[in-house]
């Protein structure tokens, strides 16, 4: 299978970033090799993660996105990590009440953006400390769009009337951007080399990324993702990602990047700035799959797997949306788009917080604890997703999902009871079979019950609701 590549005209600007940058030290492809310490791809199948010289699935949930700025911290990573997830998202936003903002503040209420608040970085190095503490991976997201668009942009440090370092036109940053953040109306996301080179602006954007990256770089457990949910120019996001590889280089370490894109269908030309492109981007981060259901995201997700095989990466997804506050599906597409990316070879799934998602509620809470006894006894890492289920007979869309290691173990999971027959034909021997019951409070293993080898065996669900079954011979 082929399909065409992207060409960017505006990325022939990368070609000389570095004359905007501050180091000359390798980037991309040739970043020093990690260590066995901290997270890394993993060398036997980089479809997936490492970490300290293990492979290893990331799975989470939690309240919020900038994790950093909330109250009780602590205690919902404790709780996070009580559950068996290991996986967070922080996007490094302040819009939400009680958040500070990165600049410090005079005493007429006007921000310096040569000075930064000692409260806001501090919170990030608790958020660092405390899940480094706790072996949690953190996805960052450098920038968010949402702050700085409509109500966000009134109280933005960046914006002219609130600070005292640049007006509109020296900025080229108007006060007022009523519109969706989405129309791209903010030349502040422009300010990079290759598109509006807005020297004075690109200076503090700069200086907040150094801060963040002086504190960042002392952790091994960490994923930079550019943006969030972007439809914007590409080159701004290859520059950040460019800068930050350059500076961690700089410092002896290797960092993974990528960037987000807003489009739901994975075949959006947009999608195709990061998977064309794996000497910026590191990993694919496919949250926005998590808008369709069924089948439909099942196979949008072995798209992608396809259309990078010869250059295979993490597929992260850190946003999975769904609950019955959500304008994004049902709790029960949250928890099925959940275990068929689980199945489906992802490297990381994060339930995305409420109202959008479920967070850390009592259902995800019992799916991690499902996902963590799973996968101390099935290796993900080693097994292939079931793509087109050619070895469940007797199936109906969406009625089950299958990874498996070849004549070893086979996994399904079923999102709501049913029955099917697995082909276990050219397999002789006596198979174990174990059913769990995902929405368990204390998921554990069913009593096995034992079938044949050499032709297709019939697997009927147990109960209603979402079931793994695991076949082992």
């Amino acid at each position: 299978m082929s399909y065409p590549k992207l060409f960017l005209p505006g990325w022939l600007a990368l070609l000389v970033l570095c004359t905007s940058c501050t180091s000359n030290a390798p980037v991309g492809g040739s970043d020093p090799e990690p260590t066995e310490e901290g997270l890394a791809i993993y060398a036997e199948n980089p479809a997936y993660w490492s970490y300290n010289g293990r492979p290893t699935v990331l799975i989470g949930g939690s309240r919020e996105d900038n994790l950093f700025q909330i109250d009780g911290l602590e205690a919902h990573l404790e709780a996070l990590s009580a559950a068996g997830g290991n996986y967070i998202r922080n996007t490094l936003s302040s819009r939400d009440t009680g958040n500070v903002w990165a600049f410090a503040r005079n005493e007429d209420g006007l921000y310096d953006l040569e000075r930064f608040d000692t409260a806001y970085f501090n919170r990030l190095q608790r958020l660092l400390e405390w899940t480094h503490e706790r072996d949690i991976i953190v996805q960052f997201e450098m920038w968010d769009r949402f702050d700085f668009a409509r109500d966000p942009w009134l109280s933005n440090p960046y914006r002219p009337a609130n600070n005292i370092n640049y007006d509109t036109t020296a900025s080229g940053l108007q006060d007022l951007y009523p519109r969706h953040p989405g129309s791209n109306d903010n030349p502040f996301f422009f300010a990079v080399p290759a598109l509006d080179s807005n020297a004075l602006v690109l200076k503090y954007q700069r200086k907040y990324i150094d801060k963040v990256l002086e504190i960042a770089l002392n952790y091994g457990h960490i994923l930079y993702c550019m943006d969030n949910e972007t439809n914007g120019d590409p080159a701004w996001g290859a520059y950040w990602a460019q800068y930050l590889k350059e500076k961690a280089a700089a410092r002896g370490k290797t960092i993974f990047t990528t960037e987000m894109w807003d489009a739901w269908d994975l075949k959006d030309e947009e999608h195709l700035a990061t998977f064309d492109h794996p000497e910026l981007y590191d990993f694919i981060d496919i949250s926005q799959n998590n808008h369709n259901k069924g089948q439909e995201h099942w196979d949008n997700l072995h798209w992608v797997r396809e259309y990078i095989r010869d250059g295979k990466r993490p597929l992260n997804h850190v946003k999975i949306y769904g609950a019955e506050t959500s304008r994004y599906g049902s709790e029960r597409d949250a928890l099925e788009r959940f275990w068929r990316s689980l199945l489906g070879g992802a490297a990381s799934i994060r339930f995305h917080r409420p109202p959008s998602g479920l967070g850390l509620s009592a259902p995800v809470q019992q799916s991690l604890r499902a996902a963590r006894l799973l996968l101390d006894s099935f290796d993900l890492h080693e097994a292939q997703p079931d793509v087109t289920s050619e070895k469940l007979l007797n199936r109906s869309d969406n009625e089950a999902f299958l990874s498996y290691i070849d004549g070893r173990t086979y996994l399904l999971y079923f999102p709501d009871g049913g029955a099917v027959d697995l082909d276990l034909t050219g397999h002789e021997g006596t198979a174990r079979v174990q059913w769990l019951s995902i929405l368990d409070d204390r998921p554990h293993w069913q009593q096995a019950a034992t079938i044949a080898g050499g032709k297709p065996q019939p697997l009927e669900v147990p109960g209603s609701g979402h079931w793994l079954a695991l076949v082992q011979f």
